[in-house]
């Protein structure tokens, strides 16, 4: 579904993505792990279109460059890891804004079918109670929903998300991980996401890209790639060990 191939992004002399290629392939939740700096976030930004950058990437064969923004929503929704309003939307308001792409222009109504998606994607996240709600009152935890909420009612192909469970207390943070488990089994459909806790990448990714320092350190099916020496490589530590002592402390 998404072929990256030698992608690279620079700063001026600092190269934050360098030469870096994967495949994105249908059923597949690939993780991008790896310590800060490793050009995770900018990488999401890249295949999102928001930074320059040399190489290619591919949507369905095609140069993602060559698709409308509108034609490009359809196809990719992002959660990024911040998001901030400035405008007193209701919840409900600003997940129904994931239907904006699929209006067939500017001055259609946006009831274009899509109020039974928007209606399920606020029962999912939990936000049913706070659909009138102002979003400039809620905490970072329930902001972080109703953006999800919005990608979700946007039903585009292949989600990509910058650490999804950010903000998210211990409860909503399975909750949102079991929920894009159960969307990512319909066909069509994939996840690309960056993830910090790698419990949680092992748990659900099926496949991961392991970075350092904008390179590639590791790529291919999950088990292969977080092993004991690619991650110590990486972390330069023994995060197996490190993993095995911090879950002792609850026998």
């Amino acid at each position: 579904m998404l072929n990256v191939k030698n992608v690279t992004v620079r700063y001026g002399e600092h190269t934050i993505v360098d030469n870096l290629s994967f495949r994105l392939h249908e059923g597949q939740w690939l993780m991008l792990a790896g310590p800060n700096g490793a050009g995770k976030s900018t990488l999401i930004e890249t295949i999102s279109q928001g930074v320059p950058y040399t190489g290619t990437i591919e949507l369905h064969g095609r140069d993602i460059r060559r698709y409308r923004p509108n034609q490009l929503a359809r196809k990719i929704g992002v959660l990024a890891q911040k998001n901030s309003v400035g405008y007193a939307y209701t919840v409900e308001e600003v997940v129904g804004l994931g239907r904006y792409a699929h209006t067939p222009g500017f001055l259609s109504s946006r009831s274009d079918g899509g109020k039974d998606l928007v209606e399920k994607a606020l029962e999912l996240t939990g936000l049913e109670p706070l659909r009138h709600s102002s979003v400039l009152t809620l905490s970072g935890g329930e902001l972080q929903r109703t953006f999800l909420a919005q990608v979700f009612a946007q039903d585009p192909e292949i989600l990509i998300l910058d650490e999804p469970a950010n903000h998210l207390d211990l409860v909503y943070q399975k909750h949102i991980f079991s929920l894009i488990h159960e969307w990512l089994r319909q066909p069509g459909r994939a996840v690309l996401s960056v993830v910090h806790d790698l419990s949680l990448a092992k748990r659900y990714g099926t496949h991961a890209v392991l970075k350092n320092r904008g390179k590639c350190a590791a790529q291919g099916a999950i088990e292969d790639v977080l092993t004991p020496e690619h991650l110590s490589g990486v972390y330069d530590m023994d995060v197996y060990a490190w993993m095995r002592e911090m879950l002792n402390q609850w026998k």
